[in-house]
């Protein structure tokens, strides 16, 4: 074989190769842009919370002690709001992933991509929260993977670093002030797992929310929507059947417990002219119609105990 009949086969092989490797930085593309945004800015308009049992001086506190914060409470009890509205009092630009089945480590970390034929490292919110030193909002990580987790776990140790293996091997130091809150729900919820040991140890400090008074209820609502003295009872029946079901999914007697979102929802209702009983039969009993007749019964009940047949 002549030397030019070897460079020619040698410039066919590469260019082979060179087709097989784009390809393969383009599926991993697609597979990207499929991939649900985890990843999110949270803009630091006004937001309503009542923080009716102090958890923006907890918060605060362990922000200037330079200690991670770990919510747990079930979901509709203002966890999100919580942490939206402390960092916008704190004038801190906010991150946030939602956790799920399908969150990766990508999403945390970053990924190479393809860009006019080169291939790049595109950060992840992670790595952008740390190096830009913003809010960290870890929101339901119970749902997260075990690889995930582990991903994640190494930046939240005492040093505050991340390598990137997928960059070379860069070292990824956290800003000073970088502060990150995460929230879990209970186990009892559809989808969630135990935290490992190590990985809770990184949130030292711990907060317990839960869905508030009857009476501190009521004023969230009166935040939110205009109430009429005329429907005050109403509201308050609304707040009581709401009690129940949480009473009652807490001991697995239903399938479901409503959130203070539901509370604000039959306010806005009520306030189009439909009866007290009508808006619960829509905002609460219907729910639970997908379980069944029985449980829409059970519920149904309760409605007619609380605000009558009519």
């Amino acid at each position: 074989m002549s030397c030019v009949q070897y460079d020619q086969n040698i410039s066919k092989y590469c260019k082979y190769c060179i087709c097989i490797l784009t390809l393969k930085y383009v599926t991993v593309l697609i597979k990207q842009m499929e991939s649900p945004p985890v990843a999110s800015k949270l803009g630091q308009e006004e937001i309503i919370y009542l923080d009716w049992n102090n958890a923006f001086d907890i918060l605060e506190k362990a922000y200037r002690s330079g200690l991670f914060v770990l919510v747990i409470g079930p979901k509709g009890t203002g966890k999100t709001t919580l942490v939206r509205r402390f960092a916008s009092q704190m004038k801190k630009e906010l991150d946030s992933v939602n956790f799920s089945l399908r969150t990766r480590e990508s999403h945390l970390v970053g990924s190479r991509t393809l860009n006019k034929g080169e291939i790049n490292f595109v950060e992840g919110v992670l790595v952008k929260s740390m190096r830009s030193g913003t809010l960290l909002y870890l929101d339901e990580l119970n749902a997260a993977e075990a690889d995930v987790l582990l991903r994640l776990d190494e930046a939240l140790d005492d040093r505050r670093q991340l390598v990137l293996k997928e960059a070379e091997g860069q070292v990824v130091k956290a800003a000073d002030d970088w502060f990150v809150i995460a929230t879990i729900n209970p186990l009892s919820h559809v989808g969630t797992k135990e935290l490992p040991p190590q990985l809770l140890s990184r949130f030292p400090v711990r907060m317990r929310l839960d869905y508030p008074p009857e009476d501190i209820e009521l004023d969230i609502v009166n935040r939110h929507v205009k109430i009429d003295d005329s429907k005050i009872r109403d509201i308050k029946h609304a707040i009581q059947l709401a009690k129940s079901l949480r009473e009652a999914a807490a001991v697995e007697e239903l399938y479901y417990s409503p959130s203070i979102r539901e509370t604000i929802a039959f306010a806005k209702m009520l306030n189009t002219g439909l009866s007290g009983r009508q808006t619960a039969e829509i905002v609460y009993a219907n729910t639970y119609d997908q379980w069944g007749q029985v449980e829409y019964q059970k519920v149904m009940d309760m409605i007619t105990s609380i605000f009558g047949d009519s």
